[in-house]
């Protein structure tokens, strides 16, 4: 059963599914230079349409350099990633690698440590400190390199919302722009795993990337994509599964890509020859639990209005919280509260604005939430 469903990590190949529109949106974008503002929740596979589309784009034109920030905390940080990403990534082996690193970045000497990744040869540390270089050097490489090697280069920043936490960040991000709109052959594309946080510095006119490329937002994958993909996986494994229940491991998750792989995972794990309802009742007790002490970390330390809130949540109340009724039902306290509550329980990722009023923003934790906490 190996590959059958992947979650977890970025799907390439016969994995990857739907996202048609999508995908020539973004390999247009790569291949005209168009910086690309990628916005969605979580577990939807923003990092999965990005690695296919890279594998998508003409190489002999365009370069794809990606690399995820999730652990930087401070500027130098990222400009030690960003360097070491553009040069590893648009140089073919490791002597070409030590050449680059000699021409454009002579003051630092690089560790090299062979890579158990499969997916590269070596990792590096550059060890770049103000002293060797200002931040518009780095910011500056790609640039250089593009021209040099007569190729459009496409950067792409998985965790874009980490800036967002530097200190002085909006300083940082001011720098940024200044450097990066003013470059003819590198683009970027910015996406994370925080929608509140890449939302603000995006949309908030005040914040520099304001507008700083075409924004996409990515929603779910229909169900009816998701039921012939499901329903393949199975018979690839000599199994059945009917549409009506493909179509339910769907909803069961409201479609959110990781889960929907999860789940279905679970489903044919436990299936013989043919998956029942009971079956998929089974699985879906299991994805709860799978994922119980990521959700019972998330709760820690939230205070009891913090939870009352969640919990008029989880019983279908989404909009009129300081109406009488609500407030004295759910003991969510004053009106000043319930607005304090809710910019916490969105700040947190746990809660999120939708067009029909506010919801919990993961549809798990709200299995879970309604089984354990209401």
């Amino acid at each position: 059963m190996a590959d059958a469903f992947i979650y977890g990590a970025s799907v390439e190949g016969d994995n990857f599914t739907d996202r048609e529109e999508e995908t020539k949106r973004l390999k247009a974008n790569f291949e005209h230079g168009v910086n690309t503002l990628l916005i969605s929740n979580r577990r939807i596979g923003k990092t999965s349409l990005v690695r296919h589309v890279k594998n998508l784009v003409n190489k002999k034109k365009v370069s794809v350099v990606y690399l995820d920030i999730f652990d930087c905390r401070s500027e130098y940080d990222f400009y030690n990633k960003l360097a070491a990403a553009v040069l590893q990534q648009t140089s073919s082996k490791l002597d070409l690698f030590l050449q680059n690193v000699k021409t454009f970045l002579g003051r630092v000497s690089p560790r090299i440590t062979l890579s158990p990744d499969p997916t590269a040869d070596f990792s590096v540390s550059l060890g770049i400190t103000p002293k060797e270089y200002a931040p518009e050097q780095i910011l500056q490489l790609a640039e250089i390199i593009a021209k040099k090697q007569e190729k459009h280069i496409v950067v792409c920043i998985d965790e874009f919302q980490q800036i967002g936490e530097f200190p002085e960040s909006v300083t940082v991000q001011k720098r940024l722009r200044s450097v990066w709109q003013l470059q003819q052959n590198v683009s970027y594309c910015l996406f994370g795993s925080k929608k509140h946080l890449m939302t603000n510095i995006f949309q908030n006119k005040s914040m520099p990337f304001f507008q700083f490329g075409d924004a996409i937002y990515l929603g779910v994958i229909p169900v009816k994509k998701w039921v012939p993909f499901i329903c393949k996986k199975f018979k690839q494994q000599g199994l059945v599964i009917n549409e009506e229940l493909a179509a339910r491991i769907c909803n069961e998750v409201e479609g959110y890509s990781s889960y929907v792989q999860q789940l279905a995972w679970l489903v044919m794990l436990k299936t013989e020859k043919e998956v029942t309802s009971k079956i998929v009742d089974i699985a879906v007790t299991e994805l709860i639990s799978q994922n119980a002490a990521l959700f019972m970390q998330q709760t820690e330390g939230l205070t009891s209005y913090q939870m009352n809130m969640l919990r008029a949540l989880a019983s279908g109340v989404h909009k009129e919280f300081t109406s009488k009724n609500v407030m004295d039902e759910f003991r969510l306290g004053t009106k000043s509260n319930i607005t304090k509550v809710k910019k916490i329980l969105i700040d947190r990722d746990l809660i999120e604005m939708r067009e029909s009023g506010l919801f919990i923003s993961d549809p798990v934790f709200q299995m879970w939430f309604k089984r354990f906490c209401l």
